[in-house]
Formats: C-alpha cells, sequence, structure tokens
C-alpha cells in the first residue's frame, strides 16, 4: 500500500526546456529517469558511485540568501547517478542535450555552445564518454555568481575523470572558457549566458517557471527511510533505495541555513560541504576553510553530500565527521514525536556502523564554539588522489591556547579505529602542557595506544600509524611553522 501511495505522487520538475511530472518511485535516480524515462542519451553511465562524472547535470534551485528580496536561481553540478528523484522536485535539471537551443528541422548540424567550442578546438576529447559531463560542469561556470579565472574553471571539472586525453588539453579549454568569462555579469549571470550565447534563450524563463510548481510537501514520520544527500546510501544500496518509496530531508528548508547565535554556530544537518566553503562567517572564522575542504571528494559530491548523511553514516573515515568531531560539535536528534535530545557528536558512535540513535530521528542542527584569537585549529588528509577520493586516514586538531601553553586540545583521526575516533586520551596529554616538539613527540606515545587500525585496501595497519604520527606532526607545523620543523619532530 505504501508503494502504491509512493507511486501516486508525483515529482514535478523542468527538464531542460520540458516540465516533468513522474511518477516514478521517490527512490529513483535521475541518471534512469533522464535516460531511461525521457530518451536522453547524452547524459553517460559510468561508474553509478559518484566518482567518474559522466553522469553530471546542472541543478538549478530558487535559493534564498540574506538580504535578498527574493529567491535566486542558483545551479549548481551534480551526479545524477545518486540524485534521487525525491531530491529534484522543483528544480530545474540541465542536461547537455540542454545547453544548445534545439535543432530545427532540416537545419543541419546544431551550433556548438562557447563551451563545447572550446572542447573542440583544444582537441579536449577522444573516445568522447566523458565529454558531456566535462561540458556540462565547465558550463555550470557560466551561471555562477563568480568571477571564474582559470584556477575555478579547472576546479569545476574536479569530478569528471577522462582515461584517454592526460588533462591537459581539457584544462587548456577551461582556461579558453574562462577568458571568455571574464566579462561575465556576477549579478545576473544568466541573462548574460543567455545574451552571449552560452546558453539557450530559454533559461530566461526558468525562475518564472520554478514559482508555478507547488513545493513538496513536508517531511513526515513514517515508514519511508529519511534521504539526505544520498551520496553513501546509493553507493551502499542502490538496488534497494532506486525502487523504494523514501522521504527527502535534502529539500527541507528547515534542515538547512548556517547561523551565529553569540559564541556558537549552528549549522543546519541538510547543510552540504560547499556552503561551508562559501559561508563569508565561516571563512572569518576559519581562514583555512577552503582549503580544508576541497579535500572533501569533488564539487558535485560537495554539492549534495549533507553534513547529517555523513555523519549518520558513520564511516570510520568520514572526512567532515573528523572534521567535527575536533570542533567538539554537539548535535541535536529530534524523533518523529518531535522530541529533541543533544550529544557530543564523538558520542554518537558505539561500535562499526553502529551509532546511538534510533531509526525514527533525523539529524537537525550540528553546532560548535566559534573559534577565538586563542583558537588553532587544522585538517590533514592522505588519499592517493589528491582530490575525489576516500582517506587513507585523516585527522583534524583543535587547540586553545594560553600564549605557548595548550590550555585545551580535540584531536580525532579517521581510518585508524572501527568509528570515527576522538583521540581522548592523546587530547588529555596535551591539555596543561607547553606545545614543543618534545611534548608532541611523547603525545605520540598516548596515541599509538588508543588506535586500533587494520590492514586493507587502503594500507597496511603499520602505514596508518606512521600515517597519522606524520600528520599529528603536521598540524603542529602548520599552526606553529617558527617553532616546529619535521626534523626535530621525527
Amino acid at each position: 500500500m505504501a508503494n502504491a501511495i509512493a507511486m501516486a505522487k508525483t515529482t514535478d520538475f523542468i527538464l531542460n526546456d520540458r516540465t516533468i511530472q513522474s511518477t516514478a518511485p521517490t527512490g529513483t535516480v535521475l541518471l534512469d529517469i533522464i535516460r531511461y524515462h525521457e530518451q536522453l542519451s547524452g547524459t553517460k553511465i559510468g561508474c553509478r558511485e559518484g566518482d567518474c562524472g559522466a553522469c553530471t547535470v546542472l541543478v538549478g534551485e530558487l535559493r534564498s540568501s540574506s538580504g535578498a528580496e527574493k529567491p535566486k536561481l542558483e545551479y549548481r553540478s551534480m551526479t545524477s547517478c545518486l540524485l534521487a528523484l525525491a531530491n529534484v522536485h522543483g528544480k530545474h535539471i540541465v542536461t547537455v542535450e540542454g545547453l544548445t537551443e534545439p535543432l530545427e528541422h532540416g537545419a543541419g548540424v546544431d551550433k556548438l555552445s562557447p563551451v563545447q567550442q572550446a572542447m573542440v578546438d583544444q582537441g579536449a576529447t577522444q573516445c568522447g564518454i566523458c565529454t558531456p559531463g566535462f561540458v556540462v560542469s565547465l558550463s555550470g561556470c557560466c551561471l555562477s555568481q563568480e568571477t571564474i579565472t582559470s584556477e575555478l574553471a579547472v576546479r569545476s571539472i574536479d569530478g569528471n575523470i577522462c582515461r584517454c586525453t592526460g588533462y591537459k588539453s581539457i584544462e587548456r579549454a577551461a582556461a579558453d572558457v574562462a577568458e571568455q568569462l571574464a566579462k561575465k555579469d556576477v549579478n545576473d549571470p544568466i541573462a548574460w549566458s543567455v545574451k552571449n550565447g552560452f546558453v539557450p534563450g530559454y533559461f530566461s524563463e526558468i525562475t518564472e517557471r520554478l514559482k508555478t510548481i507547488a513545493p513538496a510537501p513536508p517531511v513526515r514520520a513514517g515508514n519511508f527511510p529519511p534521504l539526505a544527500g544520498g551520496t553513501d546510501l546509493y553507493v551502499q544500496k542502490h538496488d534497494t533505495m532506486h525502487h523504494a518509496p523514501i522521504r527527502s530531508v535534502f529539500n527541507d528548508e528547515g534542515l538547512k541555513g548556517i547561523r551565529i547565535e553569540g559564541d556558537e554556530c549552528i549549522i543546519g544537518g541538510a547543510a552540504v560541504a560547499n556552503e561551508l566553503i562559501a559561508s563569508q562567517e565561516l571563512r572569518a572564522r576559519f581562514p583555512k576553510l577552503e582549503k580544508h575542504l576541497l579535500l572533501v571528494s569533488s564539487t558535485p559530491i560537495r554539492n549534495m553530500g549533507t553534513l547529517a548523511g555523513n555523519f549518520v553514516n558513520a564511516s570510520p573515515i568520514g572526512d567532515l565527521t573528523a572534521f567535527f568531531i575536533a570542533l567538539n560539535s554537539t548535535i541535536t536528534l529530534r524523533s518523529s514525536s518531535g522530541e529533541e535530545h543533544q550529544l557530543k557528536l564523538k558520542d554518537l558512535y558505539k561500535g562499526y556502523k553502529d551509532i546511538d540513535k534510533s531509526a525514527d530521528e533525523i539529524l537537525t542542527t550540528v553546532r560548535f564554539k566559534l573559534p577565538t584569537q586563542h583558537t588553532r585549529f587544522n585538517f590533514e588528509k592522505v588519499s592517493k588522489r589528491t582530490y575525489l577520493d576516500i582517506a587513507s586516514v585523516n585527522s583534524a586538531i583543535r587547540l586553545e591556547m594560553d600564549n605557548s601553553t595548550i590550555r585545551k586540545a580535540f584531536l580525532s583521526a579517521g581510518g585508524v579505529a572501527p568509528v570515527p575516533k576522538f583521540l581522548a586520551n592523546t587530547a588529555a596529554f596535551l591539555a596543561g602542557k607547553e606545545a614543543t616538539p618534545e611534548n608532541v613527540r611523547k603525545a605520540v606515545a598516548a596515541m599509538n595506544d588508543e588506535i586500533a587500525p587494520i590492514s586493507d585496501a587502503r594500507g597496511t595497519a603499520d602505514y596508518k600509524r606512521l600515517l597519522l604520527r606524520q600528520l599529528f606532526f603536521a598540524h603542529f607545523m602548520e599552526l606553529f611553522p617558527e617553532r616546529f620543523k619535521l626534523k626535530e619532530l621525527a
């Protein structure tokens, strides 16, 4: 009966220039809707795990910002293989077919967009399977409210993999696009992109068309499993999730946002990593926030994966989990009856994939004390690839300093235990001690006693112990460059 109810309800969205009312199960991934229901073959099937970027689409959403009189249409790249149908309600989905004007009967070959032309001019394609994903990701630069540099253009394709070209021709194409976007109107990028031929004219009408789509009903308690960004669940349980009716919390405005209250920062559970990077308030307090969080997967995944999803997935090597454990964060859980309770994020984890949360609870907020002038914070990660990869070991540290003395320490590590690990004994050892190479070396003994890494595809147990030691040293070298040198720590 539940499945029948889910099937009866439509998911309404705009796909390129067409309004779609889909009755498919809300757990169906958008990639399959695009290819099998709508017969658009430009969006490719690759890994189905969000790694290759061949299925990348642009997702346009009316978003409200503080001080703005009315919502603005903003586009973000996402991998459609992990994007649930429930999460696209009321949005504009753009595939590679939607980036050029429709071919008129007898008109010959479609005119290429400037992005597509740049790929041609630089010979940035070989087999062509990955090309639509690169084109879509780069086209997102045209619609963004950022001033696009070559660096940002290349960053926009950090979620796209090519096995043929060696990337240099693609990077040159990205640089060409950035040069053409130098005159973009960042206050109205959509109108500018339409006027200059980067996107078709129908983009000018999307804002008003989206306003006519009724909002999705609010998330209610029930037997349907809750889903945030889906970047973990669809990798782990694709066959189950694909046909399931789900409750989307991804679109719940009550679970989004970043706000400052007194000396605390409160972030909604449905916030994604790229929203943290974009927050001027957070960047002011964490000067290296962008550097740290760019190590978290790729642009499309950072646009999808939520804080709540990262935490409750309980991966022992979750990057955001390690980050926020070191901030001594507190989370709020809300049950289906509306009851709420709080606990420290570090206390959420009881064992491997075992968390202190009932099935009917959702994680609504995470809060932490804001850094002061006496706070030092750092995040480190080692993986086989710099970007778009899972950590072998990661670690974060927060130190509260009294001149050269460590008054309090909070230290986390991933990849060295069955759970995301709060290194309580190591933190306790550091508290009250001078920040010196000798004390940091001594702390390693305490650290080794409270970790239990295993050998797996990401390295041997001994290798992971070595990595954590080096990341621990790296924290102090980064935070106190005048006091710590590697030769003094080794």
